[in-house]
């Protein structure tokens, strides 16, 4: 037989090394997409393991594909498979991955090779078996489950190989134990042919594995030692467990035997089999080390058990190993999996009644009780489960053993450990609670008189125990054993906890803890026995209704109704017969009705307090109806029902107290109802009354105790009675309790609704007694002598009338309410010290007076007779409330008194009105906002904020109009421009709410005035850039609430964009970015102009270049023109106005929004401009910040781009001297170039439009243009720009604009207009004298010193400053002198600029102005000497205007200088005097006739001279006679100028005329010829040298040529020449022409009276030589020669010796 099985075990190991053979290859193709995929599936683990926890898709997929190839060629796959299996130094993970996807395939149930599946199972049974490292075990695991699902096809074949490798002298590897065990549970009954073997195999190979020696071969070192460490320990372990699962497949094998088809073994087989297994696992194997392996061992004992324990024969050898069993316990193992055992074994004992030896039962006893009584190690982690096992150990053990385990129980409740007796009664508790037939009466006997030996303890949880035990005594149905003992130990218990809870000291807090669970205990035991017994004892039910009565421990009352509940129930029904009640009666025992019902209300009030007590109290009271008041029982049947619903619906967090305060008042109404015309409510009211002092204060039982007792004595019949009770209140309350004091307030009114004149009385009453007892300090409120109880009965009494007044009748309010309620009030107030309780107590009287009225429907006509007294109280209040700190709520209270006041009437009129609101501003917004810390301050902040509110509230319905709100707004806005961040941000809250209340209430019916919307706009603008976030938002908001009232009173759209544009903005105001912030504010301002309706404002030329005010030119758009422009004056106009109010960042956003309506509305404001102009430049000086003042004159650039005359005209209305911020404003302009030139020009033109005629405007802009301004403004502003302007500007196209308009303001400033004109809209007034240097003059001589500096010419300045032309000018009376040099100078130095000037002179001569006139003639004259008018063709209109100027016979210095100026044509263009000589001879000779002046005679001649130098004879005509004739004239005139200007004149004549007028001149000369010679002694030396050169030119027309060679030709002196002259004259004429040389002796004569004496002398001189040369002897003429010579010398002499000489 050896050599045939070593044979056959020869031959499988060849066969099975022939299976493990590598295989060869089939298909390489799948080989390697399989091994491709592995390779997948294995990165994708490693990727899993250190990143990402889960399946990973990638490795999923792998899989997916393998086995779906698997369905098509499973053996092809699977070699593939096993070939990778076979791949040397194959990875642990790859092996795990090929056994899942060969266990999917499996699964599939495809047909595969036999072969296939041979060499699959050889493989992995080698591999499963091959455990060299801890990492196989991973292997062999998946190995295992690949056999064990290989096995559902090819049992025969798996278990072949295994079978093969279970060796019973041999240890077989644990995964070969464990795989099969698995097979035993997956195939039950193809295992059952092989259990036997299997069995016999692992007994053998556990008491081997138990006695063999570790091995450990030197030559693998302590690594391999530790490997086969744990190879034994898991082997040890693996066995134990298939052990269980062997146990476990048999009893389901024996259960379903009639399902084998072939049965093996009975019952009994399999138990004699497995008992030596069971002892040696107690013996043995329980011993051991490990206790993962005792763990084992203990769990697999169970499903021994349930196969040895049926057996009689081995059941009582079980028994035998119960004592190591119990040793267990003391051991570390887990104590239920043994207690499970115990009870296994103990109900087996039951059932099959075989007792346990009696040896046994004593320390079975002790093991489990002693677990009971001890608390479980900290390791245990199965001890309450334990512990249940227990609990049916003893059960089991009472049922077999009760009088051995009562005795144990009675020994151990000896003991005077609480934890022994405690755990002994909770076991007897289980006992009794067992619900087993079998457990007799005996056996509770028993129980019972165990309990009753520990009735006297008085520990706690021995009390619980106890009453848990007679608890469960009644569940169990053994009420009649605690009659007695038991009723009275839960009497005794209720009462001792009870009181134990309501004397409980704070330092025994563990103690009180312990006493809440013994009186919880104790109700739930009342309860057990209260709805389980089914008779009870009168002393017991005396005991819980007088605990409802008089217990001060309210936790315990909701059990307690619910027991009593149940005890009436039981009582009404007649089920208990032994008390002695009349239950066919429906009646019981009870205390007084009125007392037991007012002691369950007043308890209902809190129906959630004590587990919900309201619904017990209801249910207890419905039960009780007949017995406490038959005549309500009816009602209650209904109505009690419906508050149990109300509370049944709610919880303690859902319900209202108040609204369930109500529903019992009611419920007490319709109940009292019931008992109309009885005393049954004045018993109550007592019973109320004399429930106060059970209840402490605070508690909502006694509050609403009060209000119950209010509520009962107001329906009261019996007024005396109720007198007393409410006089019997009044004096027993104590008034400094705030609770007690505010119940009886509100006990009074409630009893006022139906017996106010009681009340009153009552109060008066009292009100007499304490004045009289005041004196003597008799009265309970003055004991002891302290001021302030005086104040608070005071107080109580105020607040008494008043809440009296609140809930009276209306028309017996309307009768008492002046007199004696509201009069009381005032009386108590005045008569007081007035400290801060009492005035909150006179505001709430005040306020529930006032609310009393205000309810009454019909008030018709009422009047409130003491409204003005109240009134002014309390405005007295609220200013003496501290300014700085808020210290009670008397603010808001007074507030609120005010506006209930404010509705009744008489109404405040609207100045009363603003001082109440005025005040009450003042005291609320100036006071600094509480800290965050402080939640107290905080409420009293809010709450007076609050009250404002609603106090201006009311006080603007009653003057609802834009008056009203434009009133309203300006008390709030000192405030809204305060510096204090705080008071800014309350200001605006409250701005924000009356708008709302504005707007929603009186909409469109009463449109805003003109303007007024700007103003509001204005005022709120600047503060959506505060630096405070509410106040940002809140002022958005009243911008909002301002615009949909404008929007509905203007009926303009407001569309969806501009509300979300507006939202967008209030996000951004929230940032804490102020360049956010300001961004936000300035599309606000867009927002509020209107919707965009066109393209982005463009400005031609330089406007861009002047003014951006912050926001950029593309987002400045044209708008709807809903906006009008008063309003947009009105805005601009608040927001000047409110410039430096605050801080800068105010001043910005003023003037960001300024920039912004101007740049979008600047040019529909041409009306306008003035009053905004007007605004900023009021303003502009105050404000101090450069940047908020480049704003606004960037403003005021913009105005004057697009309106420039008006701007001007403003601006030069300014007064002198020129302030900083208006000079300023003009350094603007100058540094913008191209403005500053068309300023510059405008300028000009102001000044030049004084030197033409005025003209009609014909525009809005011209008489802007055409208005008055002060020239001397206007010079110093062109002088000021000329100065700052770009230094490279030379002006070269102002400058003879400049020049000449200056010398025109010069020439004006020297004539009759000098002075500032007299206007009758406007008048000049200066800040003060201006300084000496500020004159017309002056400023106009710098001003174009300045510009001929600029001009950069330096001949012209050096010249001008060299030949002083600039005191010429400055000087009136060289004026013209200057005038004329300046102009010939720049005629010479300034070439090209005389075109210009030539044409400015021509408008100038065309002036009205005679200054003007006089000025540019004077220029005229320098210009007529030049050929530049000429050139120009300006010639014609400039004789025209000369022509005019000659004809001027008013003013002289006219006539002279146009005179002068065409005369001066022969100078500049002598080719034009023929052309013009019939003008220019008429206009000379027209001057010389008639009554011109010397002056203008003598420049009419001067011209005339300069005119015939370019004429001939023929083109003088006629006017030659007229010309000589005039000439000769004037050689007599007194004036030297005309003698000189007429010698010359007939000069120039003689060397004219011709052969026609030869003979007439000749005689013209002959008839002025003694003029001639006797003017050569001509006093004027210019004359006379004139008058001599005059004769030289015509002494030819007498044609003697003795007489010319005598004339002009000697070196001697004149006198000299003229002696021998005369002397020859007379002689020839003497010779030739006696007769003429007579006529000339009488003419010379007429000289002799001449009024220059010189001429006088020398007609005495000429008349003597004539008479003497007609002498005949020649003696006497040289006598007469020598005395002339002495005549003359005498003259010389008289001459010098006069010191003006002579005429």
């Amino acid at each position: 037989m050896e050599e045939a099985a070593t044979e056959l075990n020869e031959d499988v190991l060849e066969e099975a090394e022939h299976l493990l053979e590598p295989l060869e290859p089939e298909d390489d193709g799948t080989f390697f997409q399989v091994t491709n995929l592995l390779n997948i599936m294995d990165s994708e683990s490693a990727k899993t393991d250190t990143t990402e926890p889960g399946l990973d898709m990638r490795k999923t997929l792998a899989s997916v594909i393998i086995t779906e190839k698997a369905t098509t060629d499973p053996c092809m796959v699977m070699n593939a498979l096993i070939r990778c299996l076979q791949v040397p130094e194959i990875s642990t993970q790859r092996k795990v991955n090929v056994y899942n996807i060969l266990q999917e395939i499996i699964q599939q149930e495809g047909e595969m090779e036999e072969r296939c599946i041979q060499r699959l199972v050889a493989i992995a049974s080698k591999q499963m078996r091959d455990i060299t490292e801890m990492e196989d075990f991973e292997t062999a695991e998946v190995a295992s489950e690949t056999l064990v699902a290989l096995s559902r096809n090819h049992f025969s074949l798996v278990m072949y190989e295994l079978q093969h490798h279970l060796k019973p002298l041999n240890l077989t590897d644990e995964f070969v134990i464990v795989t099969l065990a698995k097979l035993a549970n997956g195939n039950v009954f193809e295992f059952m042919p092989y259990m036997g073997i299997t069995l016999a195999t692992i007994f053998t190979m556990l008491r081997l594995a138990n006695e063999a020696k570790m091995r450990q071969p030197q030559e693998e070192g302590p690594r391999y030692a530790s490997v086969l460490n744990v190879h034994r320990d898991i082997r040890n372990q693996g066995a134990v467990l298939a052990m269980e699962t062997f146990c476990e497949t048999v009893q389901f094998y024996l259960r379903h035997l009639e399902d084998s088809l072939y049965p093996v073994m009975t019952e009994d087989q399999f138990a004699v089999k497995l008992f030596p297994m069971y002892r040696y696992f107690v013996t043995v194997w329980l011993r051991h080390q490990d206790l993962e392996v005792k763990l084992a061992v203990i769990k697999s004992l169970k499903p021994m058990l349930s196969l040895l324990l049926p057996n009689d024969d081995l059941r009582e050898q079980v028994y035998d190993y119960i004592p190591l069993l119990l040793a267990e316990f003391q051991g570390s193992l887990e104590a239920l999996f043994i207690t499970q055992i115990l009870r296994q074994i103990l109900e087996a004992s039951v059932t099959t009644s075989t007792p346990i030896p009696p040896m046994l039962l004593h320390p079975i006893f002790t093991e489990l009780h002693v677990q009971v009584c001890t608390k479980a190690p900290v390791q245990q982690q199965f001890s309450s489960q334990n512990l249940m096992e227990i609990v049916h150990c003893f059960v089991a053990l009472a049922r077999s053993y009760p009088k051995e385990l009562m005795k144990f129980f009675f020994s151990q409740v000896e003991m005077s450990k609480e934890a022994v007796r405690v755990g002994t009664l909770a076991l007897i508790r289980a006992v009794v609670s067992a619900d087993d037939p079998k457990m007799n009466i005996k056996t509770i006997y028993l129980a019972i008189r165990v309990v009753k030996n520990t009735l006297s303890d008085t520990r706690s949880k021995v009390r619980m125990a106890i009453l848990r035990i007679i608890g469960q005594l009644v569940l169990s149905g053994f009420q009649e054993k605690i009659k007695g003992w038991g009723l009275k130990y839960v009497s005794v218990q209720l009462t001792l906890s009870t009181y134990k809870l309501t004397n409980r000291r704070e330092c025994f807090y563990q103690r009180d803890l312990e006493e809440k669970m013994v009186h919880k205990v104790t109700m739930d035991t009342v309860k057990i026995i209260t709805s389980s017994i089914s008779g009870m004892t009168n002393e017991f039910w005396v005991r819980l209704l007088c605990y409802i009565m008089e217990t001060d421990y309210t936790e315990a009352l909701t059990p307690i109704c619910i027991s009593l509940t149940n005890l009436a129930e039981n009582q009404i029904h007649g089920k208990d017969t032994e008390a002695g009640m009349a239950g066919k009666s429906k009646h019981v025992d009870l205390p007084a009705p009125q007392k037991l019902l007012a002691r369950l209300l007043v308890l209902m009030s809190s129906p959630y307090k004590g587990e919900g007590r309201g619904i017990a109290m209801l249910n207890l009271l419905r039960t009780l109806s007949q017995s406490i008041a038959p005549s309500m029982a009816d009602m209650w049947e209904q109505e009690i029902p419906l508050l149990v619903q109300y509370l049944e619906e709610h919880t303690e967090f859902t319900w209202n107290q108040k609204a369930w305060e109500d529903k019992l008042i009611q419920f007490l109404r319709n109940s009292l109802k019931k008992t109309r015309g009885t005393s049954w409510s004045l018993r109550l009211s007592k019973e109320l009354n004399n429930q106060l002092e059970t209840f402490d204060s605070p508690s909502l039982e006694k509050g609403f105790l009060y209000r119950a007792l209010g509520f009962t004595l107001g329906m009261g019949l019996e007024a005396d009675r109720v007198e007393v009770l409410l006089l019997e209140l009044l004096y027993k309350t104590d008034y400094s309790n705030d609770f007690d004091r505010e119940g009886v307030i509100l006990c009074f009114g409630l009893c006022a609704r139906g017996q106010v004149k009681t009340v009153l009385n009552v109060l008066h009453d009292f009100e007499e007694r304490i004045q009289e007892s005041e004196q003597s300090w008799q009265i309970g409120a003055w004991r002891k002598d302290h001021p302030w109880r005086r104040e608070t009965v005071k107080s109580a009494l105020m607040v008494m009338y008043s809440c009296v007044s609140s809930y009276c009748h209306p028309q017996m309010l309307l009768t008492h309410v002046d007199s004696p309620i509201t009069a009381k009030i005032i009386h108590h107030y005045s008569s007081s010290c007035q400290d801060i309780s009492l005035k909150m107590a006179f505001m709430k009287s005040v306020v529930q007076v006032t609310k009393a009225i205000k309810s009454i429907q019909d008030l018709e006509d009422f009047q409130f007779t003491h409204k003005s007294a109240l009134t002014s109280l309390i405005v007295a209040i609220i200013k003496a409330e501290p300014p700085d700190h808020l210290a009670s709520p008397v603010r808001s209270m007074a507030m609120d008194a005010l506006s209930q006041l404010s509705t009744l009437k008489p109404f405040y009129s609207s100045e009363e009105s603003m001082e109440l609101m005025d005040i009450s501003i003042h005291t609320i917004i100036s006071l600094q906002p509480p800290g965050e810390d402080n939640e107290s301050v905080k409420t009293l902040y809010a709450n007076a904020l609050s009250s404002l509110k609603q106090l201006m509230e009311g006080l603007l319905q009653r003057q609802l109009d834009p008056k009203g709100l434009q009133e309203t707004v300006h008390l709030l806005e000192k405030w809204i421009l305060s510096e204090k961040e705080w008071e800014r941000e309350k200001a605006m809250t409250l701005h924000l709410h009356l708008m709302q209340i504005y707007v929603q209430s009186i909409g469109v019916c009463i449109p805003l005035k003109l303007g007024q919307f700007g103003i509001l706009v204005g005022l709120i603008a600047p503060c959506t850039c505060d630096v405070h976030r509410r106040t940002r938002l809140a002022s958005t908001d009243v911008l909002s609430s301002l615009l949909d009232l404008h929007v509905s009173q203007t009926c303009s759209l407001w569309g969806a964009t501009k509300e979300q544009e507006l939202e967008k903005c209030k996000e951004d105001l929230q940032d804490t970015d102020m360049d956010k912030i300001s961004s936000a504010s300035s599309r606000i301002a867009k927002v509020t102009l209107g919707r965009a309706r066109g393209a982005p404002l463009s400005s031609a030329g330089c406007t861009a270049n002047i003014v951006t005010l912050g926001v950029p030119s593309q987002q400045l758009l044209v708008v709807c023109p809903e906006f009008n422009c008063d309003e947009v004056v009105s805005l601009i106009q608040k927001l000047c106005e409110n410039i430096g109010a605050m801080d800068l960042q105010h001043d910005r956003a003023a003037v960001t929004w300024i920039g912004i309506f101007l740049q979008m509305r600047v040019k529909e404001l041409e009306d306008k401009v003035a009053e905004i102009l007007g605004a900023i430049l009021v303003h502009l000086p105050v404000v101090d910040h450069p940047e908020v003042r480049r704003h606004l004159i960037e403003g005021i650039l913009l105005l004057a781009h697009y309106h420039q005359e008006t701007v001007l005209t403003s601006l030069l209305r300014q007064p002198l001297p020129m302030e900083s911020h208006l000079t300023e404003v003009w350094l603007a302009v100058a540094e913008n170039v191209p403005f500053a030139r068309t300023m510059l020009h405008g300028l000009l033109g102001r000044l030049q439009s004084r030197f033409t005629a005025r003209i009609n405007a014909t525009s809005k802009a011209d008489i802007w243009r055409l208005a008055a301004v002060d020239p001397l403004m206007t010079l110093c502003t062109i002088r000021l720009l000329m100065e700052k302007m770009n230094q490279d500007d030379k002006f070269p196209d102002l400058f003879p604009d400049l020049l000449y308009t200056f010398l025109l303001q010069l020439g004006s400033s020297h004539g009759p207009e000098a002075a500032s004109p007299v206007l009758k809209t406007w008048r000049l007034v200066h800040t003060g004298s201006l300084p000496q240097e500020m004159t017309l003059q002056r400023i106009t001589i710098k001003s174009m010193q300045l510009l001929v500096k600029r001009l950069n010419r330096e001949p012209l300045e050096q010249a001008l400053e060299e030949q002083s032309v600039w005191s010429l000018l400055e000087n009136g009376g060289t004026f013209l002198a200057g005038v004329s040099l300046t102009a010939r100078l720049c005629m010479q130095n300034a070439e090209s600029y005389m075109q210009r000037l030539a044409e400015l002179m021509l408008t100038g001569m065309g002036s009205e102005i005679l200054s003007y006139r006089i000025s540019s003639t004077a220029i005229c004259v320098e210009f007529m000497s030049d050929p530049v008018l000429h050139q120009e063709k300006l010639l014609r209109p400039v004789v025209l205007m000369l022509e005019k100027g000659t004809g001027q016979d008013k003013d002289e210095t006219l006539q002279v200088l146009s005179l002068r100026a065409l005369g001066n044509m022969a100078l500049g263009a002598p080719r034009k005097v023929k052309q013009y000589r019939k003008l220019l001879l008429e206009k000379c000779l027209g001057s010389l006739q008639g009554q011109a002046s010397c002056s203008v005679m003598a420049e009419a001649m001067e011209a005339l001279t300069k005119i015939l130098a370019e004429l001939r004879e023929g083109d003088i005509g006629s006017s030659f006679e007229a010309i000589s004739e005039q000439c000769r004239a004037f050689f007599d005139s007194e004036s030297e100028l005309i003698r000189l200007k007429a010698f010359t004149l007939f000069g120039k004549l003689a060397k004219v005329v011709g052969i026609s007028k030869k003979h007439f001149f000749k005689g013209e000369v002959k008839r002025g010829w003694v003029s001639l010679m006797l003017h050569c002694q001509d006093p004027c030396p210019s004359a006379a040298q004139a008058c001599l050169a005059t004769m030289f030119h015509c002494v030819h027309f007498w044609g003697w040529k003795s007489l010319e060679s005598s004339f002009g030709h000697s070196n001697d002196s004149i006198n000299d020449q003229m002696t021998v002259f005369q002397t020859n004259m007379s002689s020839i004429l003497a010779q030739k022409k006696p007769a003429t040389l007579c006529g000339f002796l009488v003419e010379t004569t007429i000289f002799m009276k001449s009024n220059l004496s010189r001429i006088r002398i020398a007609a005495c001189a000429l008349a003597a030589l004539q008479d003497l040369q007609l002498d005949s002897d020649a003696g006497v003429r040289r006598a007469a020669l020598e005395t002339l010579k002495v005549l003359d010398n005498c003259n010389q002499h008289w001459l010098l010796a006069s010191p003006r000489g002579l005429p």
